[in-house]
């Protein structure tokens, strides 16, 4: 059980920040998988009166403050009419409704956790991340570098001519997942992100051109195969690592031909 010796509501992201720079302070996200843990924490630093719990739609862009609840992406109509569906499907089977109105965006992927549906989603959907001291990065680097006392601010989805599609495994509905895997066609680039391998999602994308010429039964299984041989994978009390690597070429394959206008899969 988390212990918390004083309480900070901030009045700013810099006073945030100053304050997270003390190794013993904690930023409170939705106060889920932080308050399971057994840190002692000095000051807790809350961002709910920063105006970070908004969705904004703009013409050219999604920007999802770092406090906006993974509910609120399940339900908005914008997000989910741009993703096709995909954003509610990647967030549906999180443990349940009580817990996805108190999860936060911030929260889910400040902490790279290896079982995160969101960022595998976001990976997918090539998204920005705005940090208060470091400033914009892609989400790819985000996910790639070491965890630090930075603050994340918000999300930032462009709005670009394109496809996606989420699939994902659980043993039971509302268990964390055993594989996750998220597709997407944008600006005719495929980019595939594959979460919960149980380590933290990792991208790829169509080097070797195998859907260049489109999507086929064969080019999809194709690309499922050469996912299955590049995407590393291990075992722990939800999965082994065959069946894990088995997982990375089927789901792969399904969310390809999804894609395609097969919605039946493989």
């Amino acid at each position: 059980m988390m212990t918390i010796k004083q309480y900070v509501r901030a009045e700013s992201l810099e006073q945030a920040y100053q304050l997270n720079q003390v190794r013993a302070n904690r930023v409170l996200g939705g106060m889920l998988w932080l308050n399971t843990s057994k840190l002692a924490v000095n000051t807790a630093i809350d961002l709910s009166g920063l105006g970070l719990d908004q969705i904004e739609e703009g013409e050219d862009a999604f920007s999802i403050g770092a406090m906006v609840t993974l509910r609120q992406l399940e339900l908005h109509p914008g997000l989910n009419a741009y993703t096709q569906g995909a954003m509610a499907k990647s967030v549906q089977d999180i443990v349940g409704v009580q817990f996805r109105n108190m999860a936060t965006v911030g929260g889910s992927l400040f902490g790279r956790f290896g079982f995160s549906d969101v960022l595998t989603m976001f990976l997918a959907l090539d998204a920005q991340v705005e940090l208060y001291h470091a400033g914009t990065l892609s989400i790819q680097e985000f996910a790639q570098r070491t965890p630090d006392r930075d603050l994340l601010v918000r999300v930032v989805v462009r709005k670009r001519p394109g496809r996606f599609v989420y699939q994902s495994v659980r043993n039971t509905r509302t268990d964390l997942p055993t594989l996750t895997c998220a597709v997407s066609q944008v600006d005719g680039a495929y980019r595939l992100a594959v979460g919960a391998r149980p380590m933290k999602a990792v991208l790829l994308t169509d080097e070797e051109g195998l859907l260049a010429q489109g999507i086929t039964p064969e080019s999809a299984r194709a690309f499922g195969e050469y996912a299955a041989r590049t995407v590393p994978t291990s075992g722990n009390l939800r999965g082994s690592q065959a069946y894990r690597t088995h997982l990375v070429q089927v789901l792969t394959q399904r969310g390809i031909l999804e894609l395609g206008g097969d919605h039946h899969g493989a």
